[in-house]
C-alpha cells in the first residue's frame, strides 16, 4: 500500500457491515449501518514528537461520524486522527 498518512492520522478499512441480523433477518443494503469497526492498515509518524499508540493490524472502535471516507484501488478506507479511536480490542 503507498498511502502514507501524515502527523498523527491513521488509515483504517472498515469491518464489513453485517447482512443479517442475530434472529436471521437480512439486512438489504440501504438500511445497513456502517461499521464502527476495523483495522489499521497504515499509521502516520505522529505529531509535535509523540508517537502513535496504535500501530499497523491493530483492531480498533472508533466513533460514528468518525474520519473522512476515502476508495482507493477499488476499496474503502477511513482516514481519521488518533484521538478519533475509542479502544484497541485484543
Amino acid at each position: 500500500m503507498s498511502l502514507k498518512p501524515i502527523n498523527d492520522r491513521v488509515v483504517v478499512k472498515p469491518a464489513p457491515a453485517d447482512a443479517k441480523t442475530s434472529g436471521g433477518i437480512i439486512i438489504p443494503d440501504t438500511a445497513k449501518e456502517k461499521p464502527q469497526k476495523g483495522k489499521i492498515v497504515a499509521v502516520g509518524p505522529g505529531k509535535d514528537g509523540n508517537k502513535l499508540t496504535v500501530k499497523k493490524g491493530d483492531t480498533v472502535l472508533y466513533g460514528k461520524y468518525a474520519g473522512q471516507e476515502l476508495e482507493y484501488e477499488g476499496k474503502e478506507y477511513l482516514i481519521m486522527r488518533e484521538d478519533d479511536i475509542l479502544v484497541v480490542i485484543g
